[in-house]
């Protein structure tokens, strides 16, 4: 994509949600922290559904190591490889209570060392708490970055660098959010929906899916 066409791309896709935010629910830094890393191979929806009890008697990490390993599995059973997640939710709530005075810190140097929190984590609580211009790729955005042209690369690392370096003002707060959202309803995994696309002419896959024909209805005799 030139300059022009990326512009563009945003222009249309902030037109349609001019707010874009993260379907995970949460109250503050803390359980936001908790909310994405539980949601690592699992869907919004389910960590959701897990966390609106666990999150309405839980809200700092002193709670969470209260509540302790085991009652934090029972919580979080429903959500895929919650065993390990547990362990590193509560080792992660150990450490901002040991190093950090409970409080979550806002550089992703800090909130990487945090166990089970890696890139793409921090970049979500950067943007989504911080306010920061951080570009989470998961697989939405490295699916959305590599089948439109917008930002090719073989790794989450290479497509973060090169939405970085092309995203352009004043839509790198939100860009994220728009391209997740994106695939995650439009641009598809397995049928994207390009007849219902709004940057269908930006987009350089050649394979666009044509709108499903409807059946015509059965007349009875």
């Amino acid at each position: 994509m030139t300059r022009d066409q990326i512009f563009e791309f945003f222009r249309r896709l902030a037109e349609d949600n001019p707010a874009p935010e993260t379907e995970l629910e949460y109250g503050n830094a803390y359980q936001l922290v908790v909310a994405v890393a539980l949601s690592a191979q699992a869907t919004d929806i389910g960590v959701n559904k897990a966390t609106r009890a666990l999150f309405a008697k839980v809200d700092t990490p002193q709670k969470m190591l209260d509540l302790g390993e085991e009652g934090l599995k029972q919580q979080i059973k429903t959500i895929g490889l919650f065993n390990s997640k547990a362990k590193n939710v509560i080792a992660l709530s150990q450490l901002l209570v040991d190093e950090y005075g409970g409080t979550v810190p806002d550089t992703r140097e800090d909130l990487v060392r945090l166990p089970g929190v890696g890139r793409k984590t921090a970049n979500v609580v950067l943007n989504c708490w911080f306010g920061q211009e951080t570009f989470a790729v998961d697989t939405h955005i490295f699916r959305v970055g590599n089948r439109t042209g917008l930002a090719k690369g073989k790794t989450p690392d290479q497509v973060e660098a090169k939405l970085e370096k092309r995203v352009p003002q004043p839509f790198r707060l939100h860009a994220h959010h728009w391209l997740i959202l994106h695939g995650r309803y439009v641009c598809k995994a397995r049928t994207p929906e390009c007849w219902r696309c709004r940057v269908v002419d930006l987009c350089s896959y050649r394979k666009k899916t044509p709108e499903p024909q409807r059946k015509a209805p059965v007349r009875k005799a």
